[in-house]
This record gives C-alpha cells, sequence and structure tokens, in this order.
C-alpha cells in the first residue's frame, strides 16, 4: 500500500493492536523492564518491525505476539487481530468463586426456612453443626 509505515514505536504498537487499554500503560510497561522485543528488553521509543516477536508480561500473564503487520493508530478489534500471530500460553483458568450467602443488613436472625437454604447453599447436610443446648441441671 501507498504510504504505509514500515516501522512503529513499541508503545504505539502494543496500544495499536490493543494489547493494553492505554498508551501510557504501555509505555508503564516497557519502562518497567516488561516488553521484549526479540528477546531485549526495550523501551517505549524502540522500532517495531514485520517479524518481531514481542513479550509483554501485563496483568498477570504473559503475551507472546510476532508481528505480521505495523500501524500507528488504533483500530477495531478484527483489524488488530491481523497485525499479529499470537503465540501465548493459554491464560490459565478462572478459579471457582465460593458463593456466600448474604443477608441484608439489619434484617435480623434467618428464619428456619432461610437457615435451611443457606445450609443447602453452603452445601451442608440437613442439621449438621447445630447442636442443641441443654438447660444445666
Amino acid at each position: 500500500m501507498a504510504g504505509e509505515q514500515v516501522s512503529a514505536r513499541v508503545d504505539s504498537w502494543i496500544w495499536s493492536v490493543r494489547l493494553t487499554r492505554t498508551r501510557s500503560i504501555a509505555s508503564d510497561a516497557c519502562r518497567g523492564g516488561h516488553v521484549r522485543v526479540n528477546g531485549v528488553r526495550v523501551k517505549p521509543a524502540h522500532v517495531v518491525r514485520v517479524g518481531d516477536e514481542i513479550r509483554l508480561r501485563h496483568e498477570g500473564r504473559e503475551r507472546i505476539v510476532v508481528v505480521s503487520r505495523v500501524i500507528t493508530k488504533r483500530v477495531g478489534a478484527a483489524v488488530a487481530a491481523e497485525c499479529y500471530v499470537d503465540k501465548s500460553p493459554p491464560p490459565p483458568p478462572r478459579e471457582e468463586t465460593v458463593t456466600v450467602a448474604v443477608r441484608a443488613r439489619g434484617a435480623g436472625r434467618p428464619t428456619k426456612r432461610e437457615r435451611r437454604n443457606i445450609d443447602k447453599l453452603l452445601g451442608r447436610p440437613a442439621g449438621e453443626g447445630r447442636e442443641r443446648r441443654t438447660r444445666p441441671e
């Protein structure tokens, strides 16, 4: 294409292909040593070319991408996905969250029906863990 640039700044390219939400986050990642181009830590102004391998540690995950097209302006997600080949390992599975019984503040003690529902939600067998107090004689 006529007038297409063949190089761009690494922070601009990372932001343009939507690997980070903002360009300042991409720049901070470069300054913090979280971006490597072809195995070398780089500054935000490092020039990126087609064929470069970029490793970005961001949000607890490492992304490994190979540049297939250089762009400098942010584009839509579909176009951005065409600008690199993703060689990242799959993301770790999301941890299952434990459901917690929530009661409105000031609602008082749960009724017998509510308590049974809470026990069922938490997977407790009916009546377990509830010991009756006996009166001292």
